[in-house]
Order: C-alpha cells, then sequence, then structure tokens
C-alpha cells in the first residue's frame, strides 16, 4: 500500500509568518516523519504569498540563517492545480498530487478560513477546523457574540471598525465609556497576542486603538476579569472532541499573556518556570477539581459550539474569587499543536499528527456523502 502524500502548508501573509514555520518544521514535519507512514512535502508560502515546494525547506536553519530569500531566488514557484483534487505543480512539470493538506499557517491568510476555503473548492481533506469555524473563531467580536448568545460566560466587551473611529472618534469613545476600567484593546483578528494592549484609563484607550487599528480593521474593547486565572484547553476530534489538560499560563506582572510571554522568554536564553511550550505555564493548571471540570466543559462547549473540527484551543479566564468562568477566545490552529501540553496528557507528537491525519480524512468522507447537487429546471425559462 503506497504511503498518502501529506502537503504541509506553512508561512503565508501574517504577522504570525515565523511562528507557522516553526509549528510547521517542528510539530507537524518531522513528527509526520517519524511515523514513516506518510510521504511528507512541505509548502511554504513567503511574504508576498508566492507558493513553494522543495525538500531543504523543512529544514529550520535555512530560516534561522537568513537564507530563505537567496534560496527562494533560485527555485521557481509551484503552480496549484485543482480538477477534483489538489495538485503541485513544480518546475520541469513535475506534478504531486495531495491525499491530505495539512495546514500549519498563523493567522491572516491562512489559519482565518481562507486556507480552508481553497481547500474545500479543491475538494482535498485537509487537518483543522472547517472554513465556517476558522473564520468565526478567527473574528474575537463574532466569537464571543456567537458563544454569549447560547448562554457562555464572556466579560463585557464592545467592537467597531478602524475606519468608524477616525470618522468619529468621540462617537466609539462615548460607546466604550460603558465599560469599566482596567480595559484590553485587541485587533479582532490576529492571534500570538501582537498589538494587544492592557490599558487603565481613556488616553492610554485612544493610543491602543490606534495600535489595534493599525495592524487590523475591526478591533475589541472588554473589561479585564477582576482576581484573574487564565487558563487555555486544547481540543482535537470532530463530532466526539476531547480535551488535553487545563494549562494556567503564568503571567508577568502586566497581566498579560503577550508575544513575548508566549515565544521569547523561553528560547535559547530562557529559564521557564515549569511545564510548558516554552516553560512559561502549570501543566495541570492549578485549580479546585469542580472549576478545573467547569473549565473543560466550558471549553468543549464553545469548541462544539463554533463548528471547531480537527483541533483548537479555547482560552478562558477565570475569577477565582466568584469561580466563573469566562471565554476568551478560540485559536483555531494552536502554536506548536500545543504538543507539550498533549504529550503531558498522554499523547505523543507521532500519535498527535497521526490522529489529526485520521480525523481529516473521517470528515472528508462524511462531507462527501453530502449532496452538493440539485436538478431544477430553473434555466429552461431562459
Amino acid at each position: 500500500m503506497s504511503k498518502l502524500t501529506v502537503a504541509v502548508i506553512f508561512g503565508s501573509r501574517s504577522t504570525e509568518h515565523d511562528i507557522s514555520i516553526v509549528t510547521a518544521i517542528a510539530s507537524v514535519i518531522k513528527p509526520l516523519e517519524l511515523s514513516g507512514k506518510y510521504n511528507v512535502v512541505p509548502v511554504y508560502i513567503d511574504k508576498k504569498g508566492k507558493w513553494y515546494c522543495d525538500p531543504s525547506l523543512s529544514d529550520i536553519a535555512l530560516y534561522s540563517s537568513g537564507n530563505i530569500e537567496a534560496f527562494l531566488a533560485k527555485l521557481k514557484p509551484l503552480a496549484i492545480r485543482m480538477d477534483g483534487k489538489l495538485e503541485l505543480v513544480l518546475k520541469r512539470k513535475k506534478v504531486i498530487t495531495v491525499d491530505v493538506a495539512f495546514p500549519a499557517t498563523h493567522g491572516t491568510h491562512g489559519e482565518d478560513g481562507e486556507l480552508m476555503g481553497l481547500l474545500e473548492m479543491a475538494g482535498v481533506p485537509y487537518v483543522g477546523c472547517p472554513m465556517p469555524a476558522a473564520a468565526i473563531a478567527m473574528d474575537k467580536a463574532l466569537a464571543k457574540t456567537l458563544a454569549a448568545s447560547e448562554g457562555v460566560l464572556t466579560s463585557k466587551f464592545e467592537w467597531f471598525y478602524g475606519r468608524d473611529f477616525e470618522a468619529d472618534r468621540k462617537a466609539i469613545l462615548t460607546r466604550l465609556a460603558g465599560l469599566t476600567y482596567p480595559l484590553f484593546v485587541k485587533p479582532v483578528h490576529l492571534g500570538s497576542s501582537i498589538a494587544i494592549s492592557r490599558v487603565e484609563n481613556s488616553q492610554a484607550l485612544v493610543q491602543a486603538i490606534e495600535v489595534a487599528a493599525h495592524y487590523d480593521d475591526k478591533v475589541l474593547v472588554e473589561e479585564a476579569v477582576n482576581n484573574l486565572i487564565e487558563v487555555t484547553v486544547p481540543i482535537i476530534g470532530n463530532q466526539e472532541p476531547r480535551a488535553a489538560l487545563v494549562e494556567q499560563p503564568l503571567l508577568k506582572d502586566s497581566n498579560l499573556f503577550d508575544f513575548e510571554t508566549k515565544y521569547m522568554n523561553g528560547g535559547k536564553k530562557g529559564k521557564g518556570k515549569e511545564n510548558g511550550a516554552q516553560g512559561y505555564s502549570k501543566l495541570p493548571a492549578d485549580l479546585p477539581p469542580k472549576l478545573y471540570k467547569q473549565a473543560e466543559t466550558t471549553a468543549l462547549k464553545v469548541y462544539s459550539l463554533l463548528g471547531c473540527a480537527g483541533i483548537a484551543r479555547v482560552d478562558l479566564l477565570i475569577d477565582s474569587r466568584t469561580s466563573q468562568v469566562y471565554f476568551n477566545e478560540v485559536n483555531p490552529l494552536p502554536g506548536s499543536l500545543y504538543a507539550h501540553n498533549w504529550r503531558q496528557a498522554g499523547v505523543s507528537n507521532v500519535q498527535l499528527v497521526e490522529e489529526l491525519v485520521d480525523l481529516a480524512l473521517q470528515r472528508a468522507q462524511q462531507r462527501r456523502q453530502l449532496s452538493t447537487a440539485f436538478s431544477s429546471n430553473y434555466l429552461k425559462q431562459y
């Protein structure tokens, strides 16, 4: 039996481009290769949106050395062909037919549903959330609105478009006056905590909105949760999802789980504190059993409400004094797949990617059973 060809797609035009490279190579490509079950094809999208395919693109040293641009200059971008399947057309007309796509793109033009839409049109099975769920999850305001409408607790929030703020700042600030400081200001569609600010007064609020609007056309402003315990819950599955361990990030004095905390503190010079992807979290979270179960149940409910499948991570905020659990946001492609958490829960890196490929194939099979054609006499009237 021939091996399945799995195309791992990463990079793209996103502020999280570099994080995507690390996720793809360390957490997806290497475990897939170690399984021995797949023909693994790295597909890199550069910052201008050009697609490339070459075995060397799975070597992290190519990117960390700064030689990637020179390498790509000698490599012809690939073409994509879709005629009931997804084919990668390389130089000298070599064609690779993709059996399963494994998106590892973070942020815009990938994780937000755009790439999933392309894969849906191509009819190729793919790992992770379907396009509608990814699009909703990456819109923090929409995800909160949907969750709240189904009875999930969220902190009080307002959202608006950046253009409306520029057109009439006074009107927007009047709306925001109903919120109680401290507030968090966020670009709605970005991940990795980029351009998120915690503000204590109206002057800082305006500055934070301007920063958020520089990165996104939609801005979310929400009240902080008192007596905060922040937790995150990785989940995998289709119709019957299951959670890994509830994880508790260790926050800095700013109480903001920001880009620096997530990705920089645990690098080569970082000392880390406990378990976690970069050594910055308690795993499992230090919560009373009842509250731990409540967090897990809330995360699974949100995962299902948004229509997530394959893999996602649900972030929650807990008021330790009242034991209320608030939904914060969903990450439809967790950085590093949160493999450290699954490993602690008893699922190895190789087992994790194998299960995700299987889930992609199962969901594709279920979708093929749905009717996509409808016969009518509509055109006969013309």
